[in-house]
């Protein structure tokens, strides 16, 4: 599902015009993106946990040439399913 799709879905379950749930799938996105960027961890109770982990700075190597190349130090998001949803993945599609 892209998001166009979501909202389209959005949009069925709750009423909205189609631009009103564009409009709010994007403003969920964002704000998201804008506690993440933060360094706030994104809490959303019975979906999961959306928060950012630190990679130190290291040595890698270049799997063609071996030659070691420095790997600067980076910030990546992470996500852990709660409970709910891994519990409707587990149960499959509904009806």
């Amino acid at each position: 599902m892209n998001k166009v799709e979501m909202a389209d879905r959005l949009a069925a379950r709750t009423g909205l015009g189609k631009s009103a749930a564009k409009e709010a799938v994007d403003g969920v996105f964002a704000a998201i993106g804008d506690a993440l960027a933060n360094g706030e961890e994104v809490r959303i109770a019975g979906f999961g946990t959306l928060g950012t982990r630190s990679r130190a700075a290291r040595t890698g190597r270049n799997p063609r040439t071996g030659e070691a190349v420095s790997v600067s130090a980076s910030t990546s998001p992470t996500f852990k399913a709660g409970k709910t949803l891994k519990d409707a993945v587990k149960a499959g599609p509904r009806s």
